[in-house]
């Protein structure tokens, strides 16, 4: 049996998904600081919530300290999402993106709302992506003075290039309809759906040959 993964954000516009797993028979999620009912968090006041079950292990990104961004990609939130990934790595590097791209397991993203810069970001470097119909993306770096080189290769990997540029030259952001359209998503659901869909396709890749599937995402 294969062990898939998830990812899940939540901040102050709402929460976000990502499903990933590259040990025994667990699966692994990025999430928001919603109760997801999914086995028992990791002690220690982190401010990533790893919870494993049945194969799939889930992620919630919420971070008490930042009460008006909980799943903002600061610093320590990253480093936390990457001991959630990959605990036994040596390197100290901070590349989670990369991560994600070369993880055996496949990687789920599961949002909720404003999904913006490195949010945006992580949504296109994972394999899969499940939204709400009231999310969006935006890259909205430009409008502060600035062009962020990740996002946009990450975004221009995921997208047409015309989409892409278009989102990192006005920073304005697009629908998750708009999203599924273009590739960056790879559901819409109802909010209260998300994850209900997203927890169906953990199971169905949980349930599949891991090397048949570490295999698939190599060549993808």
């Amino acid at each position: 049996m294969a062990a898939a993964a998830g990812l899940r954000a939540l901040g102050a516009k709402g929460s976000g998904w990502l499903r990933r797993d590259p040990w025994a028979p667990l699966t692994t999620g990025f999430c928001s600081g919603e109760p997801a009912g999914i086995g028992q968090p990791e002690p220690g006041p982190r401010p990533t919530i790893a919870r494993q079950r049945d194969g799939i292990r889930t992620t919630i990104l919420s971070d008490q300290k930042r009460r008006n961004a909980r799943n903002a990609l600061s610093l320590a939130m990253l480093k936390s999402l990457q001991s959630d990934i990959l605990p036994e790595a040596e390197s100290q590097d901070l590349k989670v993106m990369m991560l994600i791209q070369n993880h055996p397991v496949p990687i789920i993203a599961m949002v909720n709302g404003l999904a913006t810069a490195a949010g945006c970001q992580l949504v296109a470097s994972c394999d899969t992506a499940v939204a709400s119909d009231r999310s969006s993306f935006a890259t909205p770096g430009v409008n502060r003075g600035l062009f962020r080189s990740a996002p946009a290769a990450a975004l221009g990997r995921a997208v047409p290039r015309k989409v892409a540029l278009e989102m990192l030259f006005t920073g304005e952001p697009i629908s998750a309809q708009e999203a599924l359209l273009h590739g960056l998503l790879s559901r819409v659901v109802l909010e209260e759906r998300r994850e209900e869909e997203t927890m169906r396709i953990a199971r169905k890749v949980a349930s599949l040959s891991r090397p048949v599937l570490s295999l698939g995402k190599t060549w993808a």
